[in-house]
């Protein structure tokens, strides 16, 4: 069966397991839940009409806003790459492969699902 459309939605839930190490944000937080529960939502609602709703869960992410921040709090560069399990931050670019996966035929029977790529950091 081929899907005519595939919806790809984005949350951050790497950043959530951060609240408790002094990033306190609950609006945040709640919000990147809500886009998983949305999704899951989605997929249920729209699957019988053959679209697919899947999620990127990823982790920290090195963008222009994160290099702002870590101007302001630069032990957060030094810190945020020991809180997974490879080390390091994550660049857009690493994604890419994924989001291609989520919106080919590849990932035809995958809905509701999200993909959690954050260098280990939620499986520790």
């Amino acid at each position: 069966m081929h899907f005519p459309f595939c919806c790809l939605g984005y949350s951050g839930i790497g950043w959530l397991t951060d609240a408790a190490q002094g990033l306190i944000c609950p609006a945040y937080n709640a919000s990147k839940a809500g886009v998983l529960q949305l999704a899951r939502n989605l997929a249920s609602e729209w699957g019988p009409h053959g679209i697919r709703v899947n999620t990127i869960s990823p982790g920290y992410i090195v963008t222009a806003m994160v290099e702002a921040l870590f101007e302001k709090f630069p032990e957060r560069k030094r810190d945020w790459p020991t809180q997974n399990m490879l080390g390091k931050l994550s660049e857009p670019r690493e994604y890419r492969g994924a989001a291609v996966f989520l919106l080919s035929d590849a990932s035809s029977f995958m809905t509701g699902a999200d993909l959690r790529i954050d260098g280990g950091h939620c499986a520790w």
